[in-house]
């Protein structure tokens, strides 16, 4: 499974470059199914997710090879079949992507329940409510059966801002007959990305980047080359760890139009950071401290969808706020087991109240010890990994699978910046 060895207390500086988005890319390896010609994918990170979904894609009978170190190159002249291999449907949440994909392509599809970060309930009800209503009948037993003589467009309100939900019904509706309107939809930029890439297929969908998406389904749609964006959470994952332990570190490829709402909140964690074209600086030795309300209040920092602030970096921020001087209330309103990676920063020395399964009180600044630990899920990985690096003393961080699966060779790119930090990888 293999785990990290770090060497805490060691100060990073340089420049570091962001993959690209994992939660663009999951999506567009889906949609690669919705034409029989060839799609190119570029900027494709080489994460465990991604590597996954393409089993996936080979296993249903489609031809993908790596032409570059991130570029794939995926041909579908056809789907051999409408049901996901369950042994690798169940090892990422994104194989329910391939709902709205099959869904074009052969009307029908059969999905294993989705594996992914245990963070707390993930209900899979917007997904398939948004089928429905495009002529789709669901089946529920050991797997999902979604069966439709043909998609036809309709007006819909999604019952959350799901993110996959929206785009499986927004690659559904490319080939459905008729127009359909999506509102309440999510509108994250990976969303954007994908529409981008449906668009440059022959898709005619307007209203991209609102919550309001009116698709005109058309006969087939054609092969095309698409650009992934840059991982915005990565990025934000690397201004946390300059924040508490840089010497000076310069992120490239960075859209600052993304960080809008990211920035706003390290501010109130009194971090520092310019802004130039598509890059992010992040001054060395910042004096942390925690910028509290009017009249002296505790600021409260929650997460919500776009373009609120995402709850995928929150494990981030709460590490952040643990060097920063002052006290911080932190709501994860989006997930019931989100905050329980705290007992691991607790064990570290971090002054921390778990209030409920949704808040968490940090006051800072506390000194870290390195110990042991276990990633939990994606995000809360990265966030120990961060912890360990500001840490004194040496730290192991086991199950470093699940951080793999949305970093892109993060060991590597943290020893570039001065890191002390080695993978071992376990036998067997």
């Amino acid at each position: 499974m293999g785990r990290f060895v770090i060497d805490g207390g060691y100060r990073v500086s340089g420049e570091v470059v962001p993959s690209g988005n994992k939660n663009e890319a999951l999506p567009a390896l889906a949609a690669c199914l919705l034409t029989d010609e060839e799609v190119i994918l570029e900027n494709l990170p080489r994460i465990r997710d991604v590597e996954v979904m393409v089993q996936i894609l080979q296993d249903l009978g489609a031809e993908a090879e790596w032409t570059g170190a991130n570029r794939l190159r995926v041909r579908a002249v056809e789907v051999r079949k409408s049901e996901l291999d369950p042994g690798l449907g169940r090892r990422v949440r994104a194989s329910v992507l391939f709902a709205g994909s099959l869904m074009a392509r052969r009307h029908e599809v059969i999905l294993p329940p989705p594996g992914g970060d245990v963070i707390g309930r993930r209900k899979l009800d917007t997904h398939f409510d948004a089928l429905m209503a495009l002529g789709a009948t669901l089946e529920v037993g050991d797997s999902y059966k979604l069966r439709a003589k043909e998609l036809v467009g309709v007006e819909m309100f999604l019952e959350e801002a799901s993110v996959t939900a929206t785009e499986n019904a927004i690659m559904a509706a490319t080939l459905a007959k008729g127009t359909t309107l999506i509102e309440n939809a999510a509108c994250e930029p990976h969303v954007r990305g994908l529409c981008r890439m449906l668009v440059s297929m022959g898709a005619h969908i307007s209203g991209i980047g609102t919550n309001a998406l009116t698709i005109e389904g058309v006969d087939r749609l054609h092969g095309a080359t698409h650009v992934v964006g840059p991982d915005y959470l990565e990025v934000g994952s690397y201004i946390g760890l300059a924040a508490v332990m840089g010497d000076g570190v310069t992120i490239h490829g960075a859209n600052p139009r993304e960080l809008r709402k990211i920035r706003l909140v390290f501010e109130r964690l009194g971090v520092e950071m310019q802004f130039s074209d598509n890059r992010v600086f992040v001054p060395g030795r910042q004096q942390l401290r925690v910028v509290p309300d009017l009249l002296g209040a505790i600021p409260q920092i929650d997460d919500a969808p776009w373009p609120q602030f995402p709850t995928d970096l929150m494990s981030i921020a709460i590490v952040v706020a643990t060097q920063s001087a002052g006290t911080t209330l932190f709501f994860e309103k989006m997930f019931e087991g989100r905050m329980f990676f705290v007992d691991g920063l607790i064990g570290m020395g971090a002054s921390i109240i778990l209030c409920d399964p949704h808040r968490v009180v940090v006051v800072g600044p506390s000194r870290l010890y390195g110990t042991h630990l276990e990633s939990p899920d994606v995000r809360a990985g990265m966030a120990l990994l961060i912890a360990s690096l500001a840490a004194t003393g040496r730290s192991v961080i086991r199950n470093i699978r699940q951080i793999d699966r949305g970093y892109e060779r993060v060991d590597e790119k943290l020893r570039l910046l001065g890191a002390h930090i080695e993978r071992i990888e376990d036998e067997g």
